[in-house]
This record gives C-alpha cells, structure tokens and sequence, in this order.
C-alpha cells in the first residue's frame, strides 16, 4: 500500500463522512415511531427486570442494591440520546469508518489477549477507567463490513468469490482473534449473523450449502477438539440430566428450577428465590429464568411478543429501504438480536449448551447496550430514508393522477375552502 493510499483511508475516509453525514433535505424523513415505541417497552422492560434480579447480588457483593442498575440506567439514558443522534446522520456515511472500525477492533481484540484473565478467558480491556469488551464492537463491524461488500459487488453477488469469499474474508481474522481469548459463543453468534445477511442477501445462493458444510465443520472442530476444556464441560452440561457435579450443569438445574417455579403468573416481581444467590448469573446469562421465575408463562410470552414485534418491525424497516446496503444493514442489526434471544431463550431452557450470550436490553452489560441502542439508531436511520422515499413516490403517484385528471394542466387541489357569499 502506498503512502498516498495510507493517507486517503486513514484522512480522506475521514473528511468524507463528515461530508457526507447529514441527509440531504429530499432524504431526511419522519423515524418509525412505532419501532422506537416498541423499542422503550422492550428496554424499560429490560431494565425492571434487571434491577428485580440483581439487587441481592449488588447488596451480598457491593453492599449497594443499585451496583447494577445504576450504571445501566445512565448508559441507557445516553444510548437513547445517541440513537436519536445517530439517527440522523446519513447511514452511507459508515461506509467510510469501516476501515477505522476494523483496525481498531484488532488493537482491542489483540490488547484483551494480554488483559487480566477472568474466569479463564482474556475478553475485557480497561479503557479510561471502565471495561470493554471488543466482540461488542466486533459484531456491529462485522454486519458492516458484510453490507458493503455486497453492496459493492452487488451485480457479481451470485459468484463465490465476490458474493461469499471477498465479504466473508475480513471476517476470519476476527474470528482466530475471538478463538484465542477464547469466546465460542461470540463466534457463533458472528457466523450466524453472517450467514444470515448473505442468505437475505441472495449471495452466491448455490455455494451457499457447502460454505454451510464447511463452517459448521470448523465450528465442530472447534468445539470438540482436544484440550478445549471450556466448549468440552459446556457440552459435557448440555440436557435436562446434566451432570450436576459440573458448574455449567449446576447453573443449567438452577435455571430450570427457576423457570418451573413461575407456572402460569409468577412468583411475582421480586419474589425470585432462585436469584437469592442460588441462580449464577442472575444478571446477565440467565437473566430470562428470573422472568420466567418472577412473572410466570404471561411474563415469558409478553417478553418474547415484545422481542417479535420489534424484528417484525426491523424487517419492514429493511424491505422499505431505498437501497441494497440499508436493507443489509437493518438485516444485519435485526439478526443479531433475534440470533442472541434465540440463544439466550434456548440456554437458560436447556435446548442449546451453555453458551453464555446475553439477553439483548435486559442483561446488565454497559458496553452490549450502549452498542446495542447505536445499532438501532442506524435501523432509524434507515427509516428515515426509507419512509423519505415511499413519500417521495405517494407524492409522484398524486401529481401524476392530478395531471391525468386534468388533461395535463398544472396540479391543483382538489378540495378548495368554500367562501363565504353574503346574500
């Protein structure tokens, strides 16, 4: 690469998204509100239930009931702020962060393999004083990285290698990276997001089994392979009959009880008992059984209802977009949150391994918020085009029929405010 080449990546990708950032008058229209509204449920929901299973933790750990909740309260606070900021700025001015996105996430990916070990894995980096965690970020560059790509080669799309092996390239690296701390779960979580966007897309449909075969072979391998102790217990405390002697196979019983004790309606908000310590990860990766726990089958299903109508939402939001690279990256952002309910639902319940992914906008986790609540600023984003372009025709479509209406003549309104006539 030469020098000049630097430069224009690193300053000119720079100047070109402040330049391009505001949407053009013509461009700009309303947000989805009923998007946002459903949005507010879910996180409100989300932080209720947080604060009902977390405050006996925060007392027996911290001493403080609000150790948890506090803080995402704020980061809450602010991520809605940012959303409605970043709703307004131009979605195809990403474009130019990516490369500024992506080599950063390998500075904190390559940084969190010589941070402080927690519970045997190297996942967090300290950056001014608080925690990070880079898959975080690594999943929003990802979805970003694939939408561009197929846009960029979008009438090559069909073809392996401009529709499966150009997009999917820049991935691998981040994905040795995530193996190395090690975190199974965001891998997966990753390559199913992936493999989601290029299926919506209609990208190299045909290749697309034997890519299929081949990830799911790797993942496999990966998984099973030989000294891998962490994927080894996870899977070894997979089922209703876990081995209880095992820790993930004790949180897995636990869970279960929670889920079992709520019946119908519940224990009622804050009368878990599961979450008296007994429960691990209450707070975060296990967070849906003290629903399930606290507001029974009704809790369970409005939670879930909350979560559909809010993809359902996101999807429309992709097919109204004026263009490729905003329906994938609505895709992109919806999937991974419907990819980490489903996970979340299917641990806590026994019908996947213990994974460790948390529930999107209840499990407490500054960074997955914050980054959380952007990413739908760009899904409002989005809209705002979206809903521009679909006034934009209505508006056509009227003064078409106006002119077909009157033989050509200029527009005019068809209903008039009727004059008073003195008589």
């Amino acid at each position: 690469m030469t020098a000049a080449r630097f430069l224009d990546l690193a300053l000119g990708n720079l100047i070109r998204f402040f330049r391009d950032a505001a949407f053009r008058k013509e461009e700009r229209g309303p947000v989805s509100w009923g998007f946002v509204g459903t949005l507010m449920l879910v996180l409100c929901y989300g932080l209720i239930m947080l604060f009902s299973s977390s405050y006996v933790t925060a007392y027996y750990r911290f001493d403080d009931i609000y150790h948890y909740i506090a803080p995402q309260a704020i980061l809450a606070v602010v991520g809605v702020v940012l959303m409605f900021l970043i709703s307004n700025i131009d979605y195809h001015s990403l474009r130019h962060l990516y490369w500024h996105m992506y080599v950063i996430l390998m500075i904190l990916l390559v940084w969190a393999l010589f941070s402080q070990e927690y519970n045997g894995v190297h996942r967090w980096v300290t950056l001014f004083g608080t925690t990070l965690q880079p898959s975080e970020i690594a999943k929003f560059a990802v979805i970003l990285g694939i939408a561009m790509y197929t846009d960029k080669y979008y009438e090559q799309r069909k073809s392996l290698l401009h529709g499966m092996i150009i997009p999917v390239a820049p991935v691998l690296p981040i994905v040795v990276l995530l193996r190395m701390e090690p975190h199974n779960s965001a891998i997966l979580l990753i390559c199913m997001i992936v493999g989601t966007m290029l299926l919506c897309g209609g990208c190299a449909l045909r290749w697309m089994p034997v890519m299929a075969g081949v990830a799911g072979g790797g993942l496999f391998l990966m998984l099973t392979a030989k000294g891998n102790n962490v994927a080894n217990e996870r899977l070894g405390a997979w089922g209703l009959f876990a081995e209880s002697d095992v820790d993930l196979g004790y949180q897995t019983t636990q869970s279960l009880y929670s889920i079992a004790s709520g019946g119908l309606t519940g224990l009622g908000i804050g009368n878990s008992r599961q979450k008296q310590l007994w429960l691990p990860e209450a707070t975060n990766d296990f967070i849906f059984s003290v629903v399930c726990e606290e507001l029974g089958f009704i809790g369970a299903v409005l939670c879930i209802g909350l979560f559909a109508a809010l993809l359902v939402q996101g999807i429309l939001i992709a097919l109204r977009s004026p263009d490729y690279f905003g329906s994938m990256l609505s895709i992109g952002i919806m999937a991974q949150v419907a990819w980490q309910v489903f996970c979340h639902i299917g641990v806590v319940t026994a019908t996947l391994p213990n994974t460790g992914i948390s529930l999107p906008f209840f499990s407490s986790g500054g960074t997955s918020l914050l980054l959380l609540l952007c990413e739908m600023g760009v899904v409002l984003s989005v809209s705002r085009a979206g809903n521009a372009h679909i006034m934009a025709q209505r508006q056509r479509s009227q003064e078409e029929l106006m002119k077909r209406l009157h033989g050509g003549e200029p527009t005019r309104k068809l209903y008039r405010r009727r004059e008073n006539v003195s008589g």
